[in-house]
């Protein structure tokens, strides 16, 4: 039902990642250079990403893109789902949803935490389904490539 991304996968993996960032999962794309970034960075080292391939049977059929930090609030490891997509032939089979059993089953996992566009019903209640909570809060961002780099922050001098 998945496994985990090797180098041999790159190309199918940008193919994903393509896919994805032009579907209604998302409001805009990324930098395509990004992809790249990504995927060297994920051959390099699971310190702070992990990615599986979705197979129906052995037909490749999508992509789950993790990342982990530390999160003091749930007191342990937090999970992000940044990005899972799953080709329209192959939904409605079960894949997410096993793939959402595995990653709870993990062991040292205190959170995961997924987005999901607010216009987005049949994902919202796929995850509410597999047990996410709504968070009562926003959140914010700066994004390295939108950001004035004249206001350089401190940690990064």
């Amino acid at each position: 039902m998945f496994r985990e991304i090797t180098a041999a996968d790159k190309a199918l993996y940008l193919r994903y990642v393509d896919a994805f960032y032009h579907s209604d999962a998302v409001e805009s794309p990324v930098p395509r250079e990004n992809y790249e970034i990504t995927f060297a960075e994920l051959m390099r080292s699971d310190a702070y990403l992990k990615c599986y391939i979705f197979e129906d049977g052995e037909q490749p059929c999508g992509f789950a893109l993790l990342s982990k930090t530390f999160s003091q609030e749930a007191g342990g490891v937090s999970v992000t789902i940044e990005e899972i997509y799953i080709e329209q032939a192959h939904r409605g089979k079960g894949l997410a949803t096993a793939f959402f059993a595995y990653l709870k089953s993990l062991p040292g996992i205190a959170r995961l935490r997924i987005e999901v566009e607010d216009d987005n019903e049949g994902a919202k209640r796929l995850y509410e389904r597999m047990g996410f909570d709504l968070l009562p809060y926003l959140q914010m961002v700066i994004d390295k490539w939108k950001r004035d780099v004249s206001s350089t922050p401190a940690f990064e001098k």
